[in-house]
């Protein structure tokens, strides 16, 4: 069973995400939230397994919730999916910096919806990959936001930058393990020791951290 919190600021979108779910086997609403002390607030309560995080919301926002609940220890385990528009991109960026596992449009169809829940749960693979790289792309290319810093990499191996440079490309395991020809452990091995070397969060902040470091740019996705 999937435990999810809804926070967003609109009732009505709140209710239609709340009836998606409870006529769809495997999850459960434990929780809504009209802005972001109250995401937080629930989050510390419930434990969920995914807060779904709209931006823009009174009083803290979505964002400030965001940074909030990853920054917190004991919600280690809780992932966020962040709810936006295109018009909301930088935002949505600091959300990933910040530990957001991924994000949504809001006029995602109901079956992506379901899906993507179900992938960020589980923390497999990285929510809309290619949709994701170019909005990180298109921030990082400009000056003012890339920040580069090639020290995270002096602690990975040779072959941990090369699936590295794949988690930022959307791979899962499962393809990383097919594309190096390796097994699906062993490339779960190789993601786990990168996550526990630069002290990541989830595939979220490796990608990133994989544009960060200046391994993976816009031009080479």
């Amino acid at each position: 069973m999937i435990k999810v919190v809804l926070a967003d600021d609109q009732a009505l979108v709140r209710a239609g995400f709340r009836v998606l779910l409870e006529t769809e086997d495997g999850f459960d609403v434990c929780g809504e939230a009209a802005d972001g002390t109250e995401a937080v607030a629930l989050a510390r309560r419930h434990k969920p397994d995914v807060v779904v995080m709209d931006i823009r919301m009174p009083g803290m926002d979505g964002l400030a919730a965001t940074k909030m609940i990853t920054a917190d220890p004991a919600l280690a385990e809780v992932k966020v999916l962040v709810l936006t528009t295109f018009d909301l991109d930088e935002y949505v960026f600091e959300a990933l910096r910040a530990g957001a596992s991924g994000f949504l449009l809001k006029d995602t169809e109901p079956v992506e919806l379901l899906r993507a829940l179900r992938v960020v749960a589980t923390g497999e693979a990285l929510l809309a990959p290619t949709v994701t790289r170019r909005l990180i792309s298109e921030f990082l290319a400009r000056p003012e936001q890339r920040r580069l810093d090639t020290s995270v990499l002096r602690e990975l191996t040779d072959r941990e930058r090369e699936v590295l440079a794949l988690v930022a490309a959307g791979m899962s395991n499962d393809e990383i393990a097919t594309h190096l020809v390796i097994s699906p452990a062993t490339s779960r091995t190789h993601v786990s020791r990168i996550l526990t070397k630069l002290g990541a969060r989830d595939r979220s902040q490796l990608v990133v951290l994989a544009y960060e470091s200046g391994l993976v740019s816009p031009h080479n996705q």
